[in-house]
């Protein structure tokens, strides 16, 4: 009999028969850098250990790969790397027992950053820098040996099991496709012949484990590359690995390279569950089901509707450690979710190997080194500004036990994430700002909004210290004509609260720029909260599932009827610093929509007949009705420098301490560990 009432399914036991997991909730594997990274394990450690204490049933691992060919940094091949991996396992079995610990064993290939990388066939990735060398039969009779090896070693480690990946473009994956595995010999040619790398690895690796021992392969279930593997060929491999000799069944979408969001916060919530539903009825063993299942009440659903036994949550245990324990005490509400935003988690991962955190927990992998520990000497603390910096550093603040007072000009908390939430494809910054509406509650920080403050007033209000994150003011250019009645401001467009033309150009591309132009391009339903609206524009057929999960006709995104310019001053490809993993979609969904992207761009001035500009030396005119300046901010420090003037003590964080580029993984981490000091 389930003991939750909040949520009937999400923390039944789920019975493997020689072990039980104690809710369908599990923490999906993610490379955070802190395997490589100095005193890496034992951060490892207490990361891990942390989740386990906020309540998971299973956590999974960043990928080891289980040879020195098969990626770089931290492998599991020697007796030496196993003791360091103990460390991992004790941390979480003294956090909780009855939390199992699986390790991912991931063999990149073709795609490892490595000279020495290996694959099916001699076929470079075009996300890879190098071209792998062929396996021959010997060599492929190595790999398969060092998965087992690995996976034997990981059961010496204390881990509770394995997941062996089998998609996303790494090894095995590339065994299961046509366009990586050219091979005419056994291990290459009829589906029957690709898969038995995958069939082979699983065999070989439970005989090492034994059978008292989790064994989960991850599965392309959509791999959404045009030529990928067909939905019967899934079904057949999956009931292949099963009588192999898994436990479970995790479902994984899209490889690498393909060209369709899969983890965006423009993707809609739960998107592909279905895909592993109708793969659940054709199997006997339980199956995962991930991808933007960001809130307990999401991951209900997904049970509800039958589509997986399981749920992974990855980021979203990065954003709320204690996401599984509040959902299990009715204290969703409290959850601070995962936005999508992947600015300080997966574009660390994919854009140079940084270490992996997070824009609305700096904790996240920091968990030795950034502690908010209970304060002995409580101060009286003015927060001004209630945007990402100001509200990060009152919370923190207050848990310490400060009393804190936070003061704004405007009638609502948020700052800038209140212009980021009405972008399309932004919906999800609305849970940061419920998040933070209800943690002030909780903390009884004093709100003071629709009040504007200055030192005087400030040092009359006996406050030990201030904290100004006042935020920035939008940079106007010095051009003719910029008071112009078609000139717009960002903030005014973002908030309707002035007209926007027909034709409009917009002078700025960085992700403001990108954003005012995703807004005023956009007609129809928001693809991120909207499925079907989803897999038109990029192309998917959910329902029929062809191969590769792709229509393979030109993805079609709903336009608005206006003609946008995007522009830039910098001659640099449009949207070239944008995030790693996010912003190629943008730059997508822009293009067919049609908006035009121009860089090399010196403006000159606005008139009647619109903006007047030098492109890469040559007179234009950009014909437009509205232009929308969107060049960048200006700190706003007048008031941290009255209170300095006043012999007050006083901080800048935020905007107001750099403005340069509008980034608020910046702003939060440098509040919260002021917070933290202070």
């Amino acid at each position: 009999m389930n003991p939750n009432p909040h949520y009937p399914l999400l923390f039944t036991p789920l019975e493997l028969g020689f072990t039980r997991l104690k809710n369908r909730v599990l923490m999906g594997s993610m490379h955070t850098g802190l395997e490589e990274a100095e005193n890496g394990f034992e951060r490892l450690a207490a990361y891990f250990a942390e989740r386990a204490r906020g309540g998971v049933g299973m956590i999974i691992t960043g990928g080891i790969p289980p040879n020195a060919e098969g990626g770089y940094g931290a492998k599991l091949s020697t007796s030496a790397e196993t003791a360091q991996h103990r460390r991992v396992t004790d941390a979480v079995h003294a956090a909780d027992p009855d939390v199992k610990i699986c390790m991912q064993i991931l063999h990149m290939g073709a795609i490892a950053p490595n000279p020495d990388c290996v694959a099916p066939s001699a076929v470079k990735s075009r996300i890879a820098p190098f071209k792998p060398r062929e396996l021959d039969a010997a060599g492929i009779e190595k790999q398969i040996a060092d998965f087992a090896a690995c996976a034997a070693m990981a059961k010496l480690a204390g881990y509770d099991g394995v997941e062996i990946i089998g998609s996303a473009g790494y090894l095995i994956s590339t065994f299961l496709v046509e366009r990586t595995n050219q091979r005419t010999d056994e291990w290459g040619g009829s589906f029957d012949k690709r898969m038995r790398f995958a069939v082979e690895v699983v065999r070989r690796v439970r005989a090492a484990v034994g059978a008292d021992f989790i064994l989960i392969f991850r599965i392309p279930a959509m791999d959404m590359l045009e030529g990928g593997m067909a939905r019967d060929e899934i079904v057949q491999l999956a009931q292949a690995v099963e009588a192999a000799g898994v436990n479970i069944i995790s479902t994984h979408f899209c490889w690498h390279e393909a060209t369709v969001p899969t983890v965006a916060t423009l993707v809609p919530r739960a998107a592909f569950t279905g895909v592993t539903g109708r793969l659940r009825a054709a199997l006997h063993v339980p199956v995962i089901t991930s991808n933007r299942i960001n809130m307990p009440s999401v991951a209900e659903a997904v049970l509800a509707r039958g589509d997986a036994d399981l749920v992974s949550m990855a980021r979203p245990m990065l954003a709320d450690p204690e996401l599984v324990r509040k959902a299990e005490q009715g204290r969703e509400d409290e959850i601070n979710t995962c936005i999508a935003c992947n600015q300080a988690c997966l574009d660390h991962t994919f854009g140079g190997n940084k270490q992996v955190s997070c824009l609305v927990n700096p904790r996240a992998c920091n968990e030795t080194l950034l502690n908010y520990l209970p304060t002995t000497q409580p101060k009286k603390l003015a927060v001004i500004g209630a945007g990402p910096s100001g509200l990060a550093f009152a919370t923190v603040a207050a848990k310490r036990g400060h009393r804190v007072t936070l003061f704004d000009a405007a009638d609502a908390i948020g700052g800038q994430f209140n212009l980021a939430r009405r972008i399309p494809g932004k919906e999800e910054f609305n849970e940061t700002l419920r998040y933070y509406t209800r943690t002030i509650a909780l903390l009884g920080i004093e709100l003071r909004l629709n009040t504007r403050v200055d030192a005087a007033l400030l040092k009359s209000m006996a406050f030990d210290e201030v904290v100004v994150a006042t935020g920035i003011a939008p940079r106007r250019p010095d051009i003719e004509g910029i008071d112009h009645p078609k000139v717009i401001g960002y903030i005014d467009a973002i908030l309707g609260r002035a007209p926007v033309g027909k034709r409009v150009a917009i002078m700025g591309a960085g992700g403001i720029g990108f954003d005012v132009a995703e807004l005023v391009s956009h007609a129809g339903p928001s693809a991120a909260l909207d499925r079907a609206t989803f897999a038109r524009e990029w192309g998917i057929d959910f329902e029929n599932h062809p191969r590769g999960g792709v229509t393979g006709v030109q993805p079609q995104a709903a336009k608005s009827d206006r003609t946008v310019y995007l522009l830039q001053r910098k001659s640099e490809a449009v949207g070239r610093n944008l995030g790693r993993t996010t912003g190629w979609a943008h730059r997508m969904t822009l293009a067919r929509r049609g908006v035009q992207m121009q860089a090399g761009v010196e403006y000159l001035r606005i008139d009647d007949a619109g903006l007047h500009t030098r492109v890469n030396g040559e007179p234009r005119l950009f014909e437009v009705d509205s232009v929308i300046v969107c060049a960048g901010q200006l700190p706003l420090r007048v008031l941290h420098e009255e209170l300095l003037a006043q012999g007050m003590q006083a901080h800048l964080i935020g905007g107001a301490f750099e403005a340069a580029e509008l980034d608020a993984k910046r702003a939060i981490d440098q509040a919260c560990r002021l917070a933290a000091a202070i």
